[in-house]
């Protein structure tokens, strides 16, 4: 999103609240760029936030003083208010650790935390395993934050939140740009069973949200729901019958660890397909792409999945596009205007291939794409957002503040398929 809008963004949501925890990305000051552009730094500076370090402390005693120092007088305007040593190796570590920070820097030390014997919480290729994957993850959160709780100063660490500076309220330029409520959400037809009356005549978006796609921006459902949209949450594993929808949207997750599931879900998949076909308006990101491909090869396994795309993707063992991306809009789509300078973040250990048995239809042409990297990956030769009927795939997330007209469309778009739809019955 404009760096303006995130300090009108955090005082939204932030606000009622006691404290606001904000989680540093890689190290302190590493960006985008050669000027840490997108930083945890810079996000603290935009913030007024006070910064803990958390400093793996594996094998070094005076040198942590010296990384402790220079991260402090780094950048000029940053608040470097304390340091948690982690991965220390005994009682004498940890008391040269503190001697040393303590002598050689103004920082103060919250906490010292041994080295975990067992990292209690799975992790896999792209980071951690989803709760929605293992259901005891309640039980390892209270492992952590007890085995926190004994190395950290808690009252220490509360009493600098509570010492950052107070925000003012964010002036008109700085607030988030929600949308308005679709001129063609709402005003028509019948949403059957929506549950409130205030929902009825709503366009409704499926949302899938299961153990494969799970991963959204809580803006953007945010964002379709102020749009004028009803969101509807519905599973690609589940056997049950979905409600009636007017669009869909697949976010990102893990679909290579569901792939079987996935693919033994034919009455889902033929549901999907059938949408697309129709002219339903869907949009995926990243995991949903792949699900909407012809086919997901995972090690020597090729799994047929829901067949929008005559595409298989195949999953790799090192990232095939990561950080942050831009692309600009090149071909009419429901979703982004043509000429939009779109900003995004990609994360997939997955590419595209050509149908793996040679068959036709061939690999989509340059005109069937509708963004134009200009940094990033994307799926094929620079370009990304592969477009089939009203039903647009990337592999590029979007934040809906980012991209203000996103949900606007999406849910105007969902409104015509419903009335063209109703039109059609009668």
């Amino acid at each position: 999103m404009p760096p303006e809008h995130v300090r009108g963004l955090f005082f939204e949501k932030s606000h009622g609240c006691d404290i606001s925890v904000i989680e540093g990305n890689r190290g302190l000051f590493d960006g985008k760029d050669v000027a840490g552009s997108c930083s945890t730094a810079e996000l603290a500076r935009r913030l007024d936030a006070p910064v803990v370090l958390v400093l793996d402390a594996t094998k070094m005693t005076r040198t942590a003083a010296a990384i402790v120092a220079g991260c402090a007088a780094f950048e000029p305007g940053l608040s470097l208010a304390g340091v948690i040593c982690n991965r220390t190796a005994g009682e004498r570590h940890r008391s040269i650790l503190r001697q040393s920070i303590e002598h050689y820097t103004d920082v103060p030390v919250l906490g010292m935390l041994p080295k975990m014997p067992d990292n209690p919480i799975p992790e896999r290729h792209m980071g951690l395993l989803s709760n929605r994957e293992h259901a005891g993850h309640a039980a390892i959160l209270d492992t952590v934050a007890d085995f926190v709780a004994e190395g950290v100063d808690l009252d220490r660490l509360t009493a600098l939140a509570h010492a950052a500076s107070d925000m003012a309220p964010p002036d008109a330029p700085s607030r988030p740009w929600w949308p308005q409520p679709a001129p063609s959400a709402g005003d028509s037809g019948d949403a059957g069973d929506a549950g409130d009356a205030g929902d009825a005549g709503k366009p409704r978006i499926g949302v899938v949200r299961d153990a494969a796609l799970w991963f959204y921006y809580p803006e953007n459902l945010e964002a379709l729901t102020r749009a004028g949209a009803k969101l509807v949450f519905v599973s690609l594993l589940a056997p049950d019958p979905w409600p009636e929808i007017d669009g869909l949207y697949l976010g990102g997750g893990f679909p290579e660890t569901m792939a079987r599931a996935l693919a033994d879900n034919r009455a889902v998949r033929d549901r999907v397909r059938g949408f697309s076909r129709a002219g339903m308006p869907i949009y995926a990101e990243c995991g949903g792409f792949m699900y909407l491909c012809r086919d997901l090869r995972v090690g020597t396994e090729t799994f047929p999945m829901a067949g929008v795309f005559p595409l298989t993707t195949t999953l790799c063992a090192r990232p095939q596009g990561l950080g942050y991306c831009h692309a600009v809009v090149r071909r009419d789509n429901p979703f982004h205007p043509v000429g939009f300078s779109l900003s995004g973040h990609e994360f997939h250990y997955s590419r595209c291939l050509a149908s793996l048995d040679g068959t036709p239809p061939p690999v989509p042409g340059p005109e069937s794409f509708c963004l134009d990297m200009q940094r990033g990956t994307g799926m094929l030769h620079g370009l990304d957002g592969l477009l089939e009927n009203a039903t647009f795939a990337a592999y590029t997330h979007i934040h809906a503040l980012g991209a203000p007209h996103w949900a606007g469309n999406f849910a105007a778009a969902a409104a015509r398929y419903r009335d063209s739809r109703q039109r059609a019955a009668r």
